[in-house]
C-alpha cells in the first residue's frame, strides 16, 4: 500500500494473513466470526486508519444510518436536554442525528418532512408544533415505511409510537399544591387548546380545582405560546383582575417573566401570588424568588424515544407502544402563600 492511499479490507487481511471475505464479515459484525478474531481485525483496521464506506453500504442496504428530529425550539432548555438523549443513544447505535426546528409554526413544519423524506432518512422523532391541527403532512413518510416516534406532545397516529409525562397528573399535583398552600383564585397559562398536552394540562388544573370545591372560570385560563412576552402581558391582566393569588404556568419561562414583572409592580412573590411552573429550567432555581416547579425526566425522554425509533428501524415488526414517564414537582419559594 502506497502512502496516501485509502486503506482497504485487501489491505487488512494482508496484514493479517486472513481471507478479505473473513474481514468484511467482522466489519459487518457477522457472527460467523469469533470474537477474538474480530477484535483482532477491528484493532488492525484502526491502526492503518481503515474508513468504512458508510455511502456504498447505505447504497446497498437502501439505509442511509440517519434519524431525522424535528424540534418545536431548540433554544428552550427542556427541547436541548431531549436532544442530548437522543444524539446520545442515536450515536451509540451508529446513528446520525438531523436536528430541524420548526419554531412552533406549522407550514414550516410540514416543509422540514418534505425535506427529510427526500433526505431518505431511516426514521423520524416529532414534537408536533403548537399550530399543528392536522397529520396529513406526515402520511407520506409514513406510507413510504418510516417509521415516526412523537416525544413529548403525543399524537394518536395508527402505527406511531410516542413518550411522554403524565401532563393530566402533573397539572393535578401543581394546581393541588397552590390549592393546599390557601390560593382560591388560580390562573393557569396555557398553551393552544389544539394541542393534546395543553389540553391534558387543562383538565388536570380544573379537576384539582373541582376536587377542592373551588369553581371553574374560563377567563382564569390564558392561551398563548407561553413566550416571555407572553408571560408579562398576563402578568398585566392578573393585576386588572386584581384578587388572583395563584398562578400555574405551562412553562418556566412565562411564569418567570410573570414573576418579575409582578415584583415590579409591587407584587409580593409569593404572600400575596404564589406561582408554579412547568420544566424545571435551570433558572428557576436560581431566581427570586425560586420557582416551585414540575420536573420533567428531558434526557431520559430523548434517550427513550430513540431507542424506540431505532428499534423500528430495525425490526419492522416492533409493534408501536406509547410510554408515559413519571414527574415531581419541586417545592420552592415561590409557591409558599399559606394563607388563611
Amino acid at each position: 500500500m502506497k502512502k496516501g492511499e485509502q486503506v482497504t479490507i485487501h489491505d487488512i487481511a494482508k496484514a493479517l494473513g486472513i481471507d478479505s471475505s473473513t474481514v468484511s464479515r467482522a466489519l459487518n459484525n457477522s457472527t460467523r466470526v469469533s470474537k477474538t478474531t474480530k477484535q483482532k481485525i477491528l484493532d488492525k483496521a484502526t491502526e492503518l486508519g481503515y474508513q468504512r464506506n458508510t455511502l456504498a453500504s447505505n447504497l446497498r442496504t437502501n439505509k442511509t444510518n440517519t434519524i431525522g428530529v424535528i424540534v418545536p425550539r431548540i433554544s428552550r432548555n427542556f427541547f436541548s436536554s431531549v436532544i442530548s438523549g437522543i444524539e446520545e443513544t442515536a450515536q451509540k447505535a451508529g446513528y446520525n442525528v438531523i436536528i430541524c426546528q420548526s419554531f412552533e409554526d406549522f407550514e414550516k413544519e410540514q416543509k422540514l418532512m418534505e425535506t427529510l423524506l427526500s433526505n431518505r432518512v431511516d426514521g423520524v422523532l416529532i414534537s408536533i408544533s403548537m399550530q399543528t391541527e392536522t397529520f396529513d403532512h406526515l402520511m407520506p413518510y409514513l406510507n413510504h415505511g418510516g417509521p415516526i416516534v412523537f416525544y413529548d406532545r403525543p399524537c394518536y397516529i395508527e402505527n406511531c409510537s410516542s413518550i411522554s409525562v403524565d401532563d393530566y397528573k402533573a397539572s393535578f399535583m401543581a394546581t393541588e399544591h397552590l390549592i393546599e398552600n390557601g390560593c382560591k383564585n388560580i390562573v393557569h397559562f396555557s398553551g393552544p387548546q389544539i394541542n393534546p398536552l395543553y389540553k391534558n394540562r387543562k383538565r388536570g388544573y380544573v379537576d384539582a380545582l373541582k376536587k377542592h370545591g373551588l369553581n371553574f372560570n374560563e377567563n382564569y385560563c390564558l392561551e398563548s405560546k407561553l413566550s416571555e412576552n407572553d408571560g408579562i402581558v398576563f402578568a398585566k391582566e392578573i393585576i386588572k383582575m386584581g384578587h388572583i393569588d395563584g398562578i400555574y404556568s405551562s412553562n418556566d419561562t412565562a411564569a418567570i417573566a410573570a414573576i418579575q414583572y409582578l415584583k415590579s409592580k409591587g407584587v409580593n412573590i409569593p404572600k400575596d401570588i404564589a406561582v408554579v411552573g412547568f420544566n424545571n429550567d435551570p433558572i428557576s432555581s436560581v431566581i427570586e424568588p425560586s420557582l416551585t416547579t414540575i420536573n420533567q425526566p428531558d434526557f431520559e425522554m430523548g434517550k427513550t424515544a430513540a431507542s424506540l425509533l431505532i428499534q423500528q428501524i430495525q425490526d419492522t415488526s416492533f409493534k408501536k407502544t406509547s410510554k408515559v414517564l413519571d414527574v415531581e414537582l419541586i417545592v420552592r419559594q415561590s409557591s409558599q402563600h399559606k394563607k388563611v
